[in-house]
Formats: C-alpha cells, sequence, structure tokens
C-alpha cells in the first residue's frame, strides 16, 4: 500500500526464524504488540533490519523468549536502543548483558545518550549485575557504547547517529509522569525516526505537536504509534487518536494496543487508521 513516498508491503503471515539480514530493503519486525500488562500479545519491541545491518529497539521482559522461539539467540543481536526504562522496554537486558558476558563472551552495541546511560544503569541494570565477580563492573564492562549526536533544527531533544546503512534520530517524548506538561518535564524516553521517514512513537501520551513536526518535515511513509484502549495515564488513548487530521491517521499503525484491542477494530476502521500492528509480520519499505 502506497504509504507517503514509499510503498509498505506487509507479510501476508509470520515470519520464523526472524531475519536478521536482507536484500537491503528496510524492514520492521515487531516482536510483540502488546502493551506493558497484555497477557494474549507480547510487548512490543521492534526489529530494524537492512541488509546486513540490524538494530533491536528495547528489550522487554518476553522479548528474549520470543527470539529464542523464532530462531535468535539474544546473543545474535549485536545493536540496541532502549528507548526508556519500563520493564516491558528493559525487562530482558539483564539477561543479554550477562549471558553476552558469561556465555557468549561478547559485548554488543548499545547506542545510548550519557544522561540515559546514568540512569538505565543506576536504576534498571545496576543491582543484579554491579556485583557478578569479585570487582563492581560498569556499565562499559559489559556494552559497548555508542554515543549519538544532539542535532538542531528541532522543537525539541533530537540525537542523531547511524548503525551501518540505518539511519537513526532519536527525540524525546513526553510518556511520564502523567503530570509532565511536555517532554521537557518527562523522565528520559524517546522514540525514533528510521532513514528519515518511517516514525516509531515508543511509549507516549497524546503529542499531536511531535507528530506535525516530523511529518511536516520528513513527509513520513508510516507511523508506529502507542495506542492506548483507553484515556489517561502517560499513555496515548485510541480516542485522541481519532482526533488527528485524516493525512496523519491514514500513515498511523497502532501498537502498544492491549488485550481487548478486538473490540475496537470498528472504531479505528471509521477513525481512519492504516492499521493494528501484527506481530512478527515483516514492514518491508521500497
Amino acid at each position: 500500500m502506497p504509504l507517503g513516498r514509499v510503498t509498505l508491503k506487509v507479510s501476508r503471515g509470520r515470519v520464523s526464524p526472524i531475519p536478521l539480514c536482507n536484500d537491503g530493503i528496510l524492514t520492521l519486525t515487531f516482536l510483540g504488540c502488546g502493551s506493558a500488562f497484555a497477557k494474549t500479545l507480547d510487548q512490543t519491541n521492534l526489529l530494524i533490519v537492512k541488509g546486513s545491518d540490524h538494530l533491536l529497539i528495547d528489550m522487554g521482559g518476553t522479548t528474549p523468549k520470543v527470539l529464542h522461539k523464532h530462531g535468535v539467540s539474544v546473543s545474535e543481536i549485536d545493536h540496541f536502543l532502549i528507548t526508556h526504562s519500563h520493564a516491558d522496554h528493559v525487562g530482558g537486558l539483564e539477561e543479554v548483558q550477562l549471558f553476552n558476558r558469561y556465555v557468549a563472551r561478547r559485548k554488543a552495541n548499545m547506542i545510548i545518550t550519557k544522561e540515559y546511560e546514568t540512569l538505565l544503569w543506576n536504576e534498571s541494570l545496576r543491582g543484579g549485575s554491579e556485583w557478578s565477580e569479585s570487582r563492581p563492573l560498569k556499565f562499559t564492562d559489559l556494552w559497548n557504547v555508542q554515543r549519538p549526536k544532539r542535532i538542531n533544527g528541532y522543537l525539541r531533544e533530537v540525537y542523531q547517529t547511524q548503525v551501518g546503512t540505518i539511519s537513526i534520530k532519536m527525540f524525546r517524548t513526553k510518556h511520564f509522569p502523567d503530570s509532565a506538561k511536555c517532554w521537557r518535564d518527562s523522565v528520559w524516553s524517546c522514540g525514533i525516526l528510521i532513514d528519515d521517514h518511517v516514525l516509531f512513537t515508543s511509549d507516549t501520551r497524546f503529542d499531536p505537536e511531535l507528530l506535525e513536526e516530523f511529518d511536516s518535515k520528513h513527509s513520513l511513509s508510516a507511523i508506529f504509534h502507542d495506542c492506548q484502549l483507553f484515556t489517561g495515564g502517560v499513555h496515548t488513548g485510541i480516542e485522541e487518536l481519532a482526533t488527528l487530521p485524516a493525512e496523519l491517521k491514514q500513515k498511523l499503525v497502532l501498537v502498544h494496543y492491549g488485550d481487548g484491542w478486538r473490540d475496537y477494530r470498528e472504531f479505528a476502521r471509521k477513525a481512519g487508521f492504516h492499521s493494528w500492528g501484527k506481530a512478527l509480520h515483516t514492514y518491508s519499505f521500497d
């Protein structure tokens, strides 16, 4: 289906094993499309592949099992980027860093700012890993660090980096606490812009200014958007998304939804959204 300036193709069925390389086309595979508390859905973590390059966005608690079930060891993932520190996004990271150190004998690459490295290590990863040996371990004992560069020209904090042929821009988001008036008041969280035309919000509260700015600057091909099935709290409600302009809604693929999503299929159709995200299907752009 044409979206923006490229054609989005969705695989007819689930892929297994999960591919870590392809013929050079940008491909996205969600390892789950569920919210943090979903029980019938795996968590919304995203694998990006382009040619021989790949990058995993987030590593929730269900993700190591999903990877294993579909033919990929956590030690085969070379590059990671974590959008924020909720358990459905970091719950599998301790397994990755310890398995890599003591079984695979390697370090994976982590794309991370200095600010968020300190937060992630001290408040999420340090307790289970620091004293695994006779000396205290540091974050850099377990990860190779890749620092994205802060760039100008946007109304919010944006960082840029490259994973081989994959271009990544990390933009700050308004996720939590629910009292935060904008991204500046929020605890560290980010979404990503992939190859300057595919946007993944990760978790965010309703922020139409974000979508409007990035669509106006980049003519987005698709927007994979956080979608809560009610309004309130620290996520974007489906009824809030329905108030967006039609030209944005037709680009929205809904992810991070709850177990009851089937009850909202008719609402989503009438609202004019592109589709519901499909776990373990490939989204290819050419």
